[in-house]
């Protein structure tokens, strides 16, 4: 019996928390759905429309639709990560984080709550510009098992990496460094706009030591079909990132690191 009023109180704990995330998302909309969805209409009217005519064919096919899921991708990326540092920074500076952390709810529970919101934000918004996409370059899904696990788990990894990012950040300024210094130049040297295989073979290995290679290019096998990468390294990567950075997560929480004072 114990056992079942444990997991009721677990289960109820993890709503309540995804709901406030959610609830945080919807709230103010128009900072976290708007402007990531006219940002990427930005990029296909002037990479896809315009620079496009210029460039031809990516990879065997029109420029337009090959850059349509790395800019996926790109939106999922910054915004699972934005969406988990912002939020849980705001709960440390506004105190009211403590209240998670005398709550009877194991670190697990808090931490899959914040993921699971992040994870909500990146598939809206995802969804959002592939709507927008499709006025560009057409509907399509060559896979969409790929498509949709690929998706996840990116949102997921990067939930982690921005929790971690908030775990430590002491003042807003700090949740933009990383962002900024780190996460925007690996993504645009991802082969969010061009195919590695372009690449002269020295930086051609050594772009493959970034993940987000790995996670555009899966993503773009789910949707087109084509992709530099074999698709099971693709996965073994995504999924051992997300692990690690798991326990990471789960250990700093356990430790209360830059929590307690």
């Amino acid at each position: 019996m114990s056992e079942k009023v444990s997991a009721r109180s677990f289960w109820i704990g993890y709503q309540t928390i995804l709901i406030k995330e959610v609830t945080r998302i919807v709230r103010i909309w128009a900072q976290t759905l708007i402007p990531p969805v006219i940002t990427m209409t930005l990029y296909f009217v002037i990479f896809g429309a315009i620079i496009g005519r210029r460039v031809g064919e990516m990879g065997g096919m029109p420029y337009m639709e090959f850059i349509v899921p790395g800019l996926i991708m790109l939106t999922v990326i910054t915004n699972s990560y934005g969406n988990v540092t912002s939020s849980f920074f705001g709960a440390k500076f506004g105190k009211h984080i403590e209240e998670l952390l005398i709550s009877p709810l194991p670190p697990w529970i808090i931490l899959l709550g914040y993921i699971s919101g992040a994870v909500v934000r990146a598939l809206v918004v995802g969804i959002l510009v592939w709507l927008v996409a499709s006025f560009f370059a057409g509907f399509q899904m060559h896979n969409v098992w790929v498509t949709l696990s690929i998706l996840v788990l990116t949102s997921v990894t990067f939930a982690l990496g921005g929790f971690i990012n908030g775990v430590y950040a002491q003042k807003f300024d700090d949740i933009s460094i990383i962002p900024t210094f780190v996460l925007q130049p690996m993504t645009y040297l991802g082969g969010v706009f061009f195919s590695v295989t372009l690449l002269p073979g020295f930086w051609q290995q050594v772009s493959l030591a970034n993940p987000i290679v790995y996670m555009v290019n899966a993503f773009r096998y789910g949707i087109l079909g084509v992709s530099d990468v074999p698709l099971w390294v693709a996965y073994a990567i995504i999924t051992g990132f997300g692990v690690v950075l798991f326990g990471v997560c789960l250990s700093l929480l356990q430790r209360g690191v830059g929590l307690r004072t």
